[in-house]
């Protein structure tokens, strides 16, 4: 009947968003953690103790497939008057690349 489409309708619709949403937290909590062993291994301190995303994109993995390729950018100081930022690559929740902070002597 009409209310059984509805249900599946809302899901078709609805669905989607929510495991975009769900991808991105876990990337987003990936690139965080990164972020902040990178800055210890440095030595530096890890400001504002996030990452943000600054880009979004679609690119094929190492095995042809489609995946979001998401950068994130997170900032560091060697002090209280410095801050410096560097990024981190996702592809799907694979980090293919990053800036390492310049170590702090």
């Amino acid at each position: 009947g009409p209310c059984k489409m509805t249900a599946i309708w809302l899901i078709v619709i609805g669905l989607p968003p929510v495991l975009f949403w769900t991808s991105s937290r876990a990337a987003s909590e990936k690139a965080t953690g990164l972020g902040r062993a990178l800055c210890e291994r440095a030595n530096v301190q890890w400001l504002d103790q996030s990452v943000h995303q600054v880009s979004l994109s679609i690119k094929r993995d190492e095995r042809g497939r489609l995946a979001w390729r998401r950068v994130y950018r997170y900032e560091y100081s060697h002090g209280a008057e410095d801050r410096y930022s560097a990024t981190i690559t996702l592809l799907g929740m694979k980090a293919v690349g990053w800036t390492e902070p310049l170590r702090r002597d």
